[in-house]
């Protein structure tokens, strides 16, 4: 029997695959649990239709990401940081402080854990933070600090 899966089964395939099982096993473990339906006309069609939806979705998440990426480029934010003695840099600055003045400055928001910085910044200078926006879209955004 044919079976259109509705979540990823371990032994079986992932969500969305159409495998061929014994009538027995999907009458008793698939169907009743419903981790699959029977792979007629009706829900092939449904399984297609499903299918360009999300490509059509993640099509247009992906053209967002570029699109956010490409007007980051020229985005730059200024942050400013405490001296100590010397002019060395007192404390730093963190992805949370980052994501906060880019929304303060320049009225974008953006999620701190999409800010791929290694450790926080404490040092003065200009700083290119990488930021993935889409798993194939990395952006930069460049923070300069500033002696307070």
């Amino acid at each position: 029997m044919k079976i259109i899966l509705l979540e990823d089964v371990k032994t079986l395939g992932k969500k969305g695959d159409i495998v061929d099982v014994s009538d027995g096993y999907a009458r008793n473990a698939l169907l009743p649990k419903r981790l699959g339906v029977e792979a007629n006309s009706k829900n092939m069609n449904d399984l297609k239709l499903k299918k360009a939806n999300e490509e059509k979705v993640a099509k247009e998440q992906y053209d967002a990401a570029v699109t956010f990426a490409e007007g980051m480029t020229d985005d730059v934010i200024t942050l400013t940081m405490k001296a100590g003695e010397g002019g060395k840099a007192f404390g730093s600055i963190s992805a949370k402080e980052i994501a906060e003045e880019y929304k303060k400055q320049l009225g974008k928001e953006i999620d701190k854990k999409k800010l791929l910085i290694r450790e926080p910044i404490k040092s003065f200078g200009t700083f290119e933070v990488p930021v993935k926006l889409h798993p194939k879209v990395t952006g930069t955004l460049r923070v300069k600090v500033t002696e307070e």
